[in-house]
This record gives C-alpha cells, sequence and structure tokens, in this order.
C-alpha cells in the first residue's frame, strides 16, 4: 500500500466558514484563529476556562463529555498525536508523545513503538511498555463497557518485547489502523489501576484523581464548581507556559456569560449567537470564529426503555419517525436557535471532513406531507383534544434536553410546537449535564435532543450509529442498527481512495437519513471567547484545547487577573 499517496488523496485543506449575517461578519471582521506566543514572555499564569458541567469520570476509556476529554488530554498522553492538518490516514500527520519513535513491519500488520525513556507518571514511576499492554486491555474488554472499544475491533494485540518497546499488532490492514490504533487510547499507569475491572472503574480513585504523564497534573476537583490542574514542571516535552489550568463549572449559559463578563473566566468554549454582539464589544475579549466539528440531532430511542429487547412503542416504526421528520422545518429551527452561525446538519457527519457530499438527498419539510402520512399511518385524533393516538396510544412522548446548551432548550421548545401543528405532543424534559448523561446511558428516554464533537476521522459513527454502537458499552443511544449502513461504512473506511471513500459514506448516510433514528438538527460553527490577555495558538477543529500548553500570558497582565480568577 502506498501510503503517502493515499495520504495526498485523502488529506484536504481545512475549510473556512463564511458567515453570512452582515452583523456578525462586522463583528468578527479582525478576529483570527490565534496569536504566536511572544518570544520575551516567561512561563506562568493561570487561564480559567467555564463548561457546561461536571464530568462523569476523569477515567478517558469510558468518559464521553467534553469536560472529560479537556481534562483527559491535558492530563494524560497518547503514544503519537495528530497534527494540526487533522490527517488521519497512514502515520505521517502524527507527532511522537510517549513514543520517541515507531516502525512498521513490512507487511504494515504491526508497528512497533519505542518509548521515551525520561517519561515519568505524575507519581515519579516510569511510563514503560507494559501500560502500553495494560491500556489495551483495559479498553477493549467487554466487561469494562468502553464506548471506544469498537474503535480497536482491528487491534488482534499488543505486546512488550522489552520495558521500552510495545508493539500493537493489526488483524488486517487499512488505511485507517494507525489512527484508530494510537488516537484511541490514552496511555493509562497500570501500578495505579492494577486488576481494576468493570464498574468498580467508576469508582476507582483514578476516575476522580487521575494520574497521568501529561504536561499538566490534576490537582483537585471540587463536584459542580471546578476541576484544577497544575504545570508538570519536570515533565519530559518541557513544561507548559501556563502555571495553571481551572475548568470552571457554569451549569447554565447565563452563569458562564456572568463569569466572563465578571473577570471569573478567561475564556468560553461555545457562546451562543445572541451574545455574540456583546461579548464583541467588551474591549477586554476576543471573539474567535473556528471550524466546527459538532453536530446535533433528535435522537428517537428505538427501543423500549423499560425493556430494551422491545421495540419502542412510537419509535420502532420507521415510517412514523419519517412523518415526524416531515413535520419539522428545520431550517426556521437553527435560524432561530443559531442566527447565522450554524447550518441545517444533513445527517451523521460534518461538513469539514472531505468525505461529506453536502448534497445528501434529505427528507424536505411539508407538513401536509407530514399529516397525510401520519393519517395513512391510523394515527387519528379522535376526542378533538389536538393529540393523535392508535389503538389506544397517544402520539405523545418525551424530549429530554441538556439545560447547560441555551441552543438546544431555545430548539426544544420550537420542536415541541411544530410538532403540535401535526397532533404530537412533546414533554420538554430540561435535565443537567450529569442526569442527562445519565439518562442516555440506561437508554432510559423517548427521545433527547443529543449532540456530538466528532474525532478528525468519519470513523467515528461506527460508534456512534452503527450496529456495534448499539450495545449497552456503545454510545448509540438509540440503539438504531441497519447492516447495510455498517457495510457501507466499513468500505469507505477500508477504501484507499477519496473518491471511493465518499462514494460509500454518500451511501452509508443516505440509509440512515431514509430510516430516520434522529433528525438531523444543526451543525454549528464554534465561536468562542477568549480574554486579551491569553495569548492562544493551535485552535484544532477537533479538539480546541490540544495545544494549550503552549499558550501564555504576558507577565505584566498576571498576578492581578490570577488574584480575580483563583480568589487567593
Amino acid at each position: 500500500m502506498d501510503v503517502e499517496k493515499v495520504r495526498r488523496q485523502l488529506v484536504a485543506p481545512v475549510r473556512i466558514f463564511i458567515v453570512r449575517s452582515v452583523t456578525f461578519v462586522a463583528l468578527l471582521a479582525a478576529c483570527s484563529g490565534g496569536e504566536s506566543p511572544r518570544s520575551d514572555t516567561p512561563t506562568g499564569g493561570t487561564l480559567v476556562i467555564s463548561v457546561g458541567g461536571d464530568p462523569e469520570t476523569l477515567l478517558p476509556p469510558i468518559a464521553t463529555t467534553t469536560t472529560a476529554q479537556i481534562i483527559g488530554d491535558l492530563v494524560y498522553d497518547r503514544l503519537a498525536e495528530i497534527g494540526d492538518s487533522l490527517n488521519t490516514v497512514g502515520d505521517s500527520g502524527f507527532h511522537p508523545r510517549l513514543a520517541e519513535a515507531w516502525e512498521w513491519a513490512a507487511d504494515s500488520l504491526s508497528v512497533t513503538f519505542r518509548m521515551n525513556p525520561r517519561a515519568r507518571w505524575h507519581d515519579g514511576v516510569p511510563v514503560r511498555s507494559s501500560d502500553v499492554v495494560f491500556t489495551y486491555r483495559l479498553y477493549s474488554d467487554s466487561l469494562n463497557g468502553s464506548p471506544y472499544a469498537v474503535a480497536l475491533a482491528d487491534v488482534d494485540s499488543v505486546t512488550a518485547p522489552d520495558s521500552l518497546t510495545a508493539t500493537i499488532w493489526f488483524r488486517e490492514r487499512s488505511p485507517m489502523q494507525f489512527y484508530d490504533a494510537v488516537n484511541t487510547m490514552s496511555i493509562l499507569p497500570a501500578h495505579v489501576l492494577g486488576n481494576v475491572r468493570g464498574p468498580a472503574l467508576r469508582s476507582s480513585p483514578l476516575s476522580r484523581a487521575p494520574i497521568g504523564s501529561g504536561r499538566f497534573r490534576f490537582v483537585k476537583w471540587s463536584a459542580a464548581q471546578s476541576i484544577e490542574l497544575a504545570a508538570d514542571t519536570a515533565n519530559y516535552r518541557r513544561r507548559p507556559n501556563l502555571d495553571r489550568v481551572i475548568i470552571t463549572i457554569a451549569p447554565d449559559m447565563n452563569t458562564a456569560l456572568a463569569r466572563l463578563a465578571g473577570g471569573e473566566a478567561d475564556m468560553l468554549e461555545q457562546i451562543p449567537a445572541a451574545s455574540v454582539a456583546n461579548i464583541a464589544k467588551d474591549t477586554s475579549m476576543r471573539v474567535l470564529l473556528t471550524n466546527g466539528l459538532d453536530y446535533n440531532f433528535i435522537q428517537f430511542n428505538l427501543s423500549d426503555p423499560g425493556f430494551p429487547s422491545r421495540a419502542h412503542r412510537l419509535f420502532g416504526d420507521r415510517e412514523l419517525r419519517r412523518a415526524l421528520t416531515l413535520a419539522l422545518d428545520r431550517a426556521s429551527i437553527v435560524q432561530n436557535a443559531y442566527d447565522s452561525l450554524a447550518d441545517v446538519a444533513i445527517g451523521p457527519t460534518v461538513r469539514a471532513y472531505p468525505t461529506t457530499d453536502p448534497s445528501l438527498r434529505q427528507l424536505a419539510f411539508s407538513r401536509d406531507a407530514a399529516i397525510r402520512t401520519l393519517d395513512s399511518l391510523g394515527w387519528k385524533d379522535s376526542n378533538n383534544d389536538g393529540v393523535r393516538e392508535r389503538n389506544g396510544v397517544r402520539l405523545e412522548f418525551s424530549l429530554s434536553v441538556p439545560t447547560s446548551s441555551k441552543a438546544r432548550v431555545a430548539m426544544a421548545e420550537l420542536i415541541q410546537e411544530q410538532f403540535r401543528r401535526v397532533g404530537a405532543k412533546v414533554n420538554i424534559d430540561a435535565l443537567d449535564i450529569p442526569a442527562f448523561v445519565d439518562l442516555q446511558n440506561r437508554r432510559r428516554f423517548d427521545a433527547v435532543i443529543g449532540g456530538w464533537h466528532v474525532e478528525p476521522s468519519p470513523g467515528g459513527v461506527r460508534q456512534t450509529w452503527g450496529s456495534r454502537g448499539a450495545q449497552t458499552s456503545g454510545s448509540n443511544y438509540g440503539s438504531y442498527r441497519n447492516s447495510a449502513f455498517d457495510a457501507q461504512v466499513d468500505s469507505a473506511l477500508a477504501a484507499n481512495t477519496l473518491e471511493e471513500r465518499r462514494s460509500h459514506f454518500s451511501r452509508a448516510y443516505q440509509i440512515i437519513i431514509d430510516d430516520a433514528p434522529a433528525i438531523w438538527l444543526a451543525e454549528p460553527k464554534r465561536v468562542m471567547a477568549v480574554h486579551k490577555r491569553i495569548r492562544t495558538v493551535g485552535l484544532r477543529p477537533d479538539a480546541w484545547w490540544a495545544n494549550i500548553a503552549e499558550w501564555s500570558i504576558p507577565a505584566s497582565e498576571r498576578i492581578a487577573r490570577d488574584r480575580i480568577a483563583t480568589g487567593r
């Protein structure tokens, strides 16, 4: 396989989003994605980031929230890290981390990593190849229920020929094998976790007080308040420029915005469209518009919440799901919630992927067609109370939404009204992040307004919408299963040219769009607010936080501001 040829075919330039609204164009015209740190700025200072909710755990194999991913990526290291180009084919886009070098076998069925001998866990114990073996076992052990295990399906085993050498063995060759293996696993300390398995992982000390090898050390977690990290000053890759990073928990957007305006936080990773104008007027802030890898959707639970082996009383019916999709004017909903800072989502993908065809055929809004379909399916409003019913079952369901997302809450209210117009009653169930995540994990919902921040590779769709992801430990919470969809995704990921890959993904996306296990809502652009004292670099589309260790704060803007941020 000519990996370099494949890489040239599949890597596309980073796309620049154009903000259509005249108001936002004027506000953001001078904004940029980041700044280079000043060469005369010494290390030091505290960065305070406002996020929407507590993570459910800080153990990477079972963590699913964005907050947990931020902490995990700063505290732990992978063997190698994907670069800003997001090239996921072969290994040419990756940079050394715990592995200082690697070498492929002649048949490309194994890759051997040479570990950096200077790497240490934050408790002082050396990082060794046995930690890599342990990490693979933990991620892939079905008893542990890691939602990321599906990405390691093509890894046959991991061995450690000596203490500084780890070899990953593959079942078969594929363009994505290096990415799937390396990007999936944050290397974990075997000497800390030991033989902990299964449900005990969630209650293990490491789930709340991680010990990693990254450039930041964990300091403390004050539940529902903040998480504090400190620079690992003796880190094998050099200490970070910042002294500390504090993640402050703001359960609702109003609180987050107030903290930003009041100087209690330095940055907010996603500001609502309605707040852009006010923040842009603040002379102490910068508004950054970056590429987005997010999309949100109404996900139907195709299984009965109480009896997973049974079909849902409503959403087990494909034609009913399609009728409800026709009933929603998604363009007006997205415009109302995001102004011009989001596009209507086109499926379980994002437009930034070169493998996405933006002209996929959608179930277009038509209230009349929705009403005709519901009538033909036997859903009638027989007692004139505004709600259809069939065989004694009312067309009524709950729609769960996280309160931390102002846009999703706004969309839920619009969705409720538009469904009412076709005779479907929606009860909005607004939950804080921990309760919302728990509801999804246990599959105890009718429908949710979910969202995914996708990985650099479109292959993550196997985990979130594929049949394997519908298993109890997977992230396909709605339990959608379609073997034809799975096959097209598998074929896409095995393809060696962009044309082939795009063709198979298009077929897969069309299958799932037509099946309507979800109603694809919005693909938001990321609009961040950052205090001007912060010198940001390398805002990666998939993980804006990836290069925080290189961010800096000029000494002249450090001491007084840090006292406000930390209360010290």
